[in-house]
């Protein structure tokens, strides 16, 4: 079976850690109450992270565009091809709307972008108070259906590892497997 390419595979893996990581520090930075240091340095790093997500994504799909996945696995059934290719087609999207949901929230918000606290991003929008409070549901809704899209993900490739053994799963593994080696 044929294996995604090394950019594709380095992209998508540090997709994942991006994203699960930039999830987890919002969870991490909302919980903290009021306004501290320690709340005002996670949000950065969030947004940080959160623009290089939006970068990450942009370099995977102009990757994607120029370089077709392997087809899928031949025993697969038609229904699951079409799901497969449906949660593609909505992580890519989420990796672009959640990141940008957030960039939109911060500058409604009154607070603009500065990647790394060095590189100020376009401020395209000014402070708006009802447009923030929109955006803020928009972004923890976009956020939870990516949480739930990921899970689903991450569900699937296992159960092609463990259940149908078709190597699906391998075939995005930074290291092929003794089986592929041969």
């Amino acid at each position: 079976m044929r294996r995604y390419t090394m950019p594709a595979i380095v992209l998508h893996w540090l997709l994942a850690i991006a994203i699960i990581g930039t999830f987890t520090l919002g969870l991490v930075m909302t919980d903290i109450q009021g306004i501290s240091m320690a709340k005002i340095r996670y949000t950065n790093w969030h947004k940080w992270a959160g623009v290089t997500v939006l970068g990450l994504a942009a370099l995977r799909l102009l990757w994607r565009l120029f370089n077709h996945p392997p087809q899928y696995a031949d025993a697969m059934p038609a229904w699951q091809r079409g799901a497969a290719h449906g949660l593609h087609i909505l992580l890519y999207a989420l990796m672009f709307a959640v990141p940008l949901s957030g960039y939109f929230f911060s500058l409604a918000a009154g607070f603009p972008v500065v990647y790394f606290g060095e590189i100020p991003l376009p401020v395209l929008i000014g402070p708006d108070p009802e447009l923030r409070a929109v955006l803020r549901g928009v972004h923890y809704w976009l956020n939870m259906l990516l949480a739930g899209l990921v899970a689903l993900h991450v569900l699937a490739a296992f159960k092609h590892l463990l259940v149908d053994r078709d190597g699906v799963m391998q075939r995005m593994l930074p290291i092929p497997t003794p089986k592929e080696k041969q």
